[in-house]
């Protein structure tokens, strides 16, 4: 083939990037590939719908219309939701097409098994646009896993929440303020729900734990969390300890099982994730062999995620496209603590109840180090109080309490 013929599914944010993308840089992607990049249909919604494509390029609203194109090579999905996106890129990988996506959600839930069709028809799948925008944390990941083995993945996977943080934190505002502003400035939806409950993040971390080691765990079992109840004075106390809040995405594997968590967690200046600031996204990689290492990049808006894409479109073109299924990690170089116990702050102004079977104590903010079974027994003891995660080394003369159940 002279000419790599691309179909769009979807022609919001992403869509309309990567289509500005190829027309824009059709210079370099055929000095890469050897080939021209020509867009050959667009799915959208409203074929009716003025939009700057052009003349040429099919405009449809009947995915079939694209299925029955004689020459199609790639197939670039970049719609939200589980459904029609799933069956859409089933039908391109049946006729032979590359696939390349940006919706987390859809392959969170699917990845594993497009990856396995994708194979029996010898074609390849890109997906580094699900995770993280512009960071290209699966490649990385991939590169580790020649030698490396992942022990843990900890990091800022969403843009939109990470950049409320942010701004409520250095301008003093609402949630609801910051909000409007990400919204304002295109970071956050009209429908917010994904970024702000951890949705988003919980997807993309399913990813993350597929392609480290070879599976996810019970989605019910890892706990998520969003950010709407976090309070301008909890931000400011949090800031008086050296502390600043993240939505943080974990996961592990420990003692033969893979654990993790989406929720808010306050960072010290210790920790890699704690200078990550408005839109950005950030991934910390603890390997065996390499240790820690962080990656660092825009994760919201149109080019980060168009980057991404762009990026795959190469790979798969080119036939080193990413491979979702790994093996897990030998029990052998797995961090072995038999308690897993973490650092918590617990913020409660009228005082928190500390139990145990010879003692009492009330305290104001107080730093428990305890494993997770005793946070729970502490939350139902304390049922008015905040706990939240801490991350790094603290320099604090906070009451601390170590604990486990």
């Amino acid at each position: 083939m002279s000419t790599i013929k691309v179909a769009i599914l979807g022609f919001g944010t992403v869509g309309e990037g990567v289509y500005k993308t190829i027309q824009s840089h059709q210079e370099k992607l055929k000095g890469v590939l050897g080939k021209s990049v020509e867009v050959a249909a667009v799915l959208v919604k409203n074929k009716h719908k003025k939009r700057d494509i052009n003349e040429g390029i099919l405009v449809t609203e009947d995915f079939e219309e694209i299925l029955n194109l004689k020459e199609l090579d790639v197939v670039v999905e970049a719609i939200v939701g589980e459904n029609p996106a799933f069956s859409y890129l089933e039908k391109a990988i049946q006729k032979g097409c590359h696939i390349i996506t940006a919706n987390k959600e859809m392959f969170a839930l699917h990845g594993t098994t497009l990856q396995k069709l994708a194979d029996e028809h010898q074609v390849s799948v890109g997906f580094e646009a699900t995770v993280a925008g512009g960071v290209p944390v699966i490649q990385t990941v991939q590169q580790l896993l020649n030698i490396n083995q992942i022990i843990k993945m900890e990091g800022i996977l969403n843009g939109t929440s990470n950049y409320i943080l942010t701004e409520m934190r250095a301008n003093q505002v609402s949630f609801s303020e910051a909000l409007e502003a990400a919204q304002v400035k295109g970071y956050a939806e009209a429908d917010p729900t994904n970024d702000v409950e951890g949705y988003d993040a919980f997807y993309k971390l399913m990813i993350l734990s597929e392609i480290a080691f070879g599976e996810k765990p019970d989605w019910s079992n890892v706990p998520r969390e969003g950010i709407t109840e976090i309070t301008p004075e909890q931000i400011k106390e949090a800031e008086k300890l050296g502390l600043r809040f993240k939505l943080i995405a974990s996961i592990e594997q420990s003692q033969g099982e893979i654990k993790g968590y989406v929720r808010p967690t306050l960072v010290s200046e210790s920790h890699p994730l704690y200078h990550i600031e408005g839109v950005e996204n950030s991934v910390s990689i603890e390997a065996d062999i390499v240790g820690r290492i962080t990656l660092q990049g825009p994760g919201a808006g149109m080019l980060p995620t168009t980057s991404a894409v762009i990026e795959d479109l190469i790979h798969v073109v080119l036939g080193n496209g990413q491979q979702a299924i790994f093996s897990g990690v030998p029990s052998g170089l797995l961090k072995q603590d038999e308690k897993q116990q973490q650092k918590w702050l617990i913020m409660n102004k009228n005082g928190v109840l500390l139990t145990s079977s010879s003692s009492a104590q009330k305290e104001s903010h107080v730093l428990v180090k305890a494993d997770e079974p005793t946070i729970h027994t502490l939350r139902d003891d304390n049922k008015q109080a905040s706990f939240f995660q801490v991350l790094g080394e603290m320099k604090s003369n906070l009451f601390v309490r170590n604990d486990s159940a």
